[in-house]
């Protein structure tokens, strides 16, 4: 007779290759996920980059000239953009574009003492030296440090 109950268990080996279908499935889940959020954080700012640009442009249509801000120093880099965000309050066109942006990259004291962050949470640094065609405006990116080769630039893009 042929004894059934034998047959009806799990082996050792056949659990663990399950086990390792479920890691190797969820570790491609999660590199997916990442990758996905990387994007639409990305995404979100170029968003905010294109509409600090049309405020920067009315700016220029305003005044004649772009904010200057010469001291290329990434660690001002939140001193650059309470400075830009003050300069572009003071005209009425480049406020009404500011007023787009997603209130959640606006950070600081009521008033003149806030500034653009990025996406990462990081302050957008503002760079603009007579001469130069357009402002520079630069993410530090996902690891918030500028200067690495994550940092992402409105030129980039």
């Amino acid at each position: 007779m042929i004894d059934l109950r034998h047959n009806r268990a799990l082996t050792l080996v056949e659990m663990l290759v399950v086990v390792s279908i479920i890691a190797v499935l969820a570790t491609f889940v999660i590199t997916l996920t990442r990758r996905v959020e990387n994007q639409s954080k990305e995404h979100a700012l170029a968003n905010a980059y294109a509409l600090l640009e049309t405020a920067l442009q009315e700016y220029h249509e305003y005044k004649g000239e772009f904010p200057e801000q010469s001291k290329r120093d990434a660690n001002f880099a939140a001193t650059h953009a309470e400075l830009m965000y003050e300069a572009l309050r003071s005209v009425p066109d480049s406020r009404a574009v500011l007023a787009k942006i997603n209130r959640v990259l606006i950070k600081g004291d009521s008033g003149d003492r806030r500034r653009i962050h990025d996406v990462w949470g990081t302050a957008i640094d503002y760079i603009y030296a007579p001469g130069d065609n357009f402002p520079e405006l630069i993410s530090a990116g996902p690891d918030r440090e500028f200067g690495t080769g994550d940092d992402i630039s409105n030129q980039d893009l």
